[in-house]
């Protein structure tokens, strides 16, 4: 195991530890916008599988297995997922697992969203389910998400040893260790229990179940409800094209623009998560800006 300077910096130092010029990396999309960088980073090409909402935004061992080359290296999991907030039931974990193990393809698992998911929905471990996988799988988390500790910048890679020597190597000519101070805060909150984390997981399934009924009554915007994380992730291709004061915004990333300006609303483009059509409203805020910054975007969309 390795303490990195957040999750962030367990992307890069696990990418670069596995990774040689040229290795292909699978990456889901919608994806987290830093995955697509850190693995060119480390000189390797993202091959980005696309996922629906009809799927529930979840790849399939299919789509996986024809986006397979002789230069696949890696695979990116992550559930629950940023920014569409899907989790992926036990019996997918186990399948995608099971394809990575037989087609030697390492997975990179990222499960900072472990313990926010929501009604039935479960976190489930791949290495967990398959132990067989420990030898060709790097976990990567941190304390910013179930802690609310992202300003702390504490993360962690676990994996087998050889790449943890590699990684524990390139972190001590680049950022060294991480500041004992936020390592001690991490550690009472470790050790500190849950209680917390249930109160707060309480109050994001509320809102989050609050702002998917409001985006759900703005016609012509669908959005899967949200199973874990703290985001929905609606998609606005009907809005497209539309006159919307005065402006008329081709993409979402125009969209995103007039949202800003013209509401005070500000959402994240699904062009940065390779998901065009879609964007990422948070719900880890309070309910009071929820219902008001929906009904911003209710009015200036209607």
């Amino acid at each position: 195991m390795l303490v990195t300077n957040g999750a962030k910096h367990a992307v890069y130092e696990a990418l670069q530890a596995i990774i040689d010029p040229g290795d292909e990396v699978i990456l889901p999309a919608p994806y987290w916008t830093t995955y697509p960088e850190a693995i060119t980073l480390a000189g390797g090409e993202p091959v980005v599988v696309p996922t629906t909402e009809a799927a529930e935004f979840r790849v399939t061992v299919d789509q996986l297995e024809a986006a397979r080359t002789p230069r696949t290296k890696a695979l990116f999991f992550v559930s629950p997922g940023n920014p569409s907030g899907a989790v992926y039931p036990p019996a997918e974990v186990k399948a995608i697992g099971r394809w990575a193990h037989e087609n030697g393809v390492w997975v990179v698992a990222d499960e900072i969203y472990e313990h926010l998911t929501y009604g039935e929905h479960r976190f489930t471990s791949m290495p967990g389910l398959l132990p067989e996988l420990a030898e060709t799988t790097l976990i990567l988390n941190g304390v910013a998400k179930t802690y609310a500790m992202t300003g702390w910048r504490v993360g962690w890679i676990v994996g087998p040893p050889d790449v943890m020597k590699a990684a524990i190597n390139l972190q001590s000519h680049s950022t060294s260790n991480v500041g004992n101070v936020s390592q001690r805060a991490a550690i009472a909150a470790l050790h500190g229990g849950l209680d917390a984390v249930t109160e707060m997981r309480a109050a994001y399934e509320r809102r989050g179940a609050r702002m998917h009924e409001l985006l759900s009554a703005i016609p012509g915007v669908t959005c899967m409800p949200p199973q874990g994380a703290f985001y929905c992730f609606p998609s606005f291709e009907s809005v497209l094209g539309r006159d919307l004061d005065g402006r008329t915004p081709r993409n979402t990333i125009e969209l995103a623009a007039v949202m800003l300006d013209e509401a005070k609303v500000a959402v994240v483009p699904g062009e940065a998560f390779g998901s065009p059509g879609y964007a990422r409203l948070t719900f880890a805020v309070s309910d009071a800006d929820i219902e008001e910054g929906l009904q911003r975007i209710a009015k200036l969309v209607a």
